[in-house]
């Protein structure tokens, strides 16, 4: 019998003799890569972190011992021991486990994550809290080097460090984020555990401990500490973890299940505000993994044997990279344009740009806040910024917006990847908020285009405007068709709607993706007798005040359709605007969205379809619509 079939949770785990543990890592090793091979997910930093799971979990007494993880990436091992391993192929799939942690998936996810560098502030709290109700457990935290740069997770070393609360940090450091970190964080903890001085003094601590006989060791081992402790005074560069308070410990090998037990068994005991700085492999156990973390950070299904992608190939290009062999284009054109963003390099395809313009890329590492108001400094020199980010990170930067950009009007363009439903990411990752955000924020110029080549149209106007801030949208999809070099896209006048099929009995105002949703609604109505009238309304605000009004005169009823929330959305604006007009027939209002809740995590497609937000969905409300205002008038 396996191993890992033999543990329904961590309290049969810390009933193994420690000699097994390396076996079990072997077979959580081989079961993720069986699982995400077929299914597809996230999969280098689980395979990173295999030890440093099944090493938290059998030293710490978990779920009364509360494990913190960050963001959620590397959780896939963590629910193969905590009861969910049946359960793991249901992984990312609509009804099944959540791609990332979720309190009301297990109780040994002791906090919801899927946004970076929240772990520290997160088991602060709970240590803060357990001290509060004076209780009696370990509160540890585990974030990765890439995490550690963003600006949340010094807030919370700055604020923990000093008090001598029992707090443990571990920083899973394998020198990757999603992609390569990058900023004075990483390159001060890979010179730390790089210093040769500083290992060979290290090693020889290591062998004088070695050679100490039994009878003498405990006072030799303390000797060793001791001298290992002055070794970093003298040698590490700005001990910067221990001028915050904390007591350092390690480097450790990640990978030596003997070194993570007795390190953590002695942290646990110690007491007090420790950082434990674990070196792992991103990747490790699976050869194409380990010689490429960054594409393996998730995966499509996959050959396990020769790690061949068994996706088909072909078919129209996603959003992404139309948008980033577009922003070439325009970088070609113009040198003031630069490309911003915050360690999504690839997931925003600004990586295309990086190759084209290397001398006018930034990526700022995960500190969206930081992006977003040195994109305002840039702009102040006459630079035109582009910041590519995922709306829903893009959420964690919202004062920067405001107070850094829009109140001094500068020409910052906003390019929002995984706008609307980002499917089997789930809830932390679809971007359902920026059009409300957005919409709120004035001076702001929101835009959403139908299609790819709408895309670089309004890009292109974006960069190319002197009227403040703007934001374009674009959804986790594959364009609806083919897109055109740049140089044969049509301009679009500024503010602009259009007007793409005429009827009298309703008017579709649809929002980016909704376009061709609203079309299909629209044919499929007109075989029933309803005729539709269906706008492009490409320009959210401002927005084209001319169309708008020809539509609320001309139509008795109007539906607003978008990819969005639909609280205070662009449904909501409209029916503010139509409120304001002088008529002498209210037309029957209604609108569209993303239902006040989070959506679950499935397939795109699925999701929407399950929400209205598909043609049929759309044909479904109108003929409602349609019907009621018959049955009235």
């Amino acid at each position: 019998m396996a191993l890992l079939d033999r543990i329904n949770d961590p309290s049969d785990l810390r009933k193994l003799p420690r000699n097994q543990l390396r076996h079990l890592v072997e077979e959580l090793r081989e079961r993720h890569i069986d699982v995400v091979s077929e299914k597809g997910g996230h999969f280098g930093a689980s395979l990173g972190v295999a030890e440093l799971t099944v090493a938290l979990h059998y030293v710490f007494d978990t779920p009364r011992d509360q494990i913190v993880w960050d963001t959620g990436h590397q959780a896939y091992i963590h629910k193969m021991l905590t009861g969910r391993n049946d359960r793991l192929p249901t992984i990312r799939q609509q009804g099944g486990l959540a791609p990332f942690l979720r309190r009301d998936e297990s109780e040994y996810d002791a906090f919801g994550a899927g946004h970076a560098a929240t772990s520290i502030s997160a088991a602060w709290g709970m240590a803060v809290g357990r001290d509060l109700m004076a209780e009696k457990f370990k509160v540890a935290a585990v974030i990765g080097d890439g995490a550690m740069g963003c600006g949340l997770a010094f807030e919370a070393l700055n604020n923990s460090g000093h008090t001598k609360r029992d707090f443990i940090v571990v920083l899973n450091d394998n020198e990757m984020s999603i992609a390569p970190a990058v900023g004075a964080m990483s390159k001060y903890l890979t010179d730390m555990i790089t210093n040769p001085a500083y290992n060979k003094a290290r090693n020889l601590v290591k062998e004088i401990l070695r050679r100490a006989p039994t009878s003498i060791g405990g006072v030799m081992e303390e000797m060793a500490v001791r001298m290992q402790e002055s070794v970093k005074h003298l040698l590490t560069p700005g001990l910067i973890f221990e001028e915050l308070g904390f007591r350092y410990v390690g480097p450790v090998d990640g990978h030596d299940m003997d070194a993570l037990v007795d390190t953590l068994t002695r942290v646990r005991d110690m007491g007090g505000t420790i950082l434990v700085h674990v070196l792992t492999q991103k990747g490790k156990g699976f050869d194409p993994a380990e010689a490429d973390p960054w594409t393996w950070h998730a995966s499509g299904p996959f050959d396990k044997v020769t790690g061949k992608s068994q996706k088909k190939s072909g078919g129209l290009p996603r959003y992404q990279n139309v948008f980033g062999r577009g922003l070439v284009e325009l970088a070609d054109a113009d040198p003031r344009v630069v490309a911003i963003t915050a360690a999504m390099p690839d997931g925003t395809s600004t990586d295309i740009f990086q190759k084209a313009h290397p001398g006018r890329y930034f990526d700022v590492g995960i500190a969206e806040g930081h992006a977003v108001t040195f994109a305002g400094g840039l702009a102040t020199q006459g630079i035109r910024p582009v910041v590519a980010i995922y709306s829903t990170f893009l959420q964690r930067a919202y004062d920067s917006i405001v107070h850094d950009v829009a109140l001094q009007h500068l020409p910052v363009v906003f390019g929002m990847d995984r706008a609307g439903i980002a499917g089997e990411d789930g809830p932390t990752h679809h971007g359902v908020l920026d059009i409300v955000y957005m919409l709120g924020v004035p001076g702001m110029t929101v835009t959403a285009p139908r299609d790819g080549a709408e895309l670089l149209a309004l890009l292109r106007l974006a960069v190319r405007s002197e009227d403040g801030p703007w934001s374009v949208r674009w959804p986790r999809d594959a364009v609806p068709r083919d897109v055109p070099p740049m140089t044969e896209i049509p301009e679009i006048e500024p503010y602009t709607w259009e007007i793409l099929r005429n009827g009298g009995d309703a008017v579709i105002l649809a929002v980016g993706t909704m376009v061709e949703a609203s079309l299909a609604a629209a044919e499929t109505l007109a075989d029933e007798g309803i005729r539709c009238t269906v706008v492009n309304c490409r320009f959210l605000k401002p927005y084209d005040r001319d169309v708008f009004q020809e539509m609320v005169r001309s139509h008795p009823v109007v539906l607003t359709v978008e990819e969005g929330q639909i609280s205070n959305g662009f449904g909501s604006f409209m029916a503010r605007e139509v409120g304001a007009l002088d008529l002498d027939r209210i037309p029957r209002m209604a609108a569209l969205g993303i239902p006040d809740e989070f959506v679950e995590h499935g397939a795109r497609a699925s999701l929407l379809a399950g929400i209205g937000l598909d043609a049929a969905g759309i044909a479904r409300r109108v003929r409602a619509l349609v019907s009621h205002t018959a049955d009235v008038s």
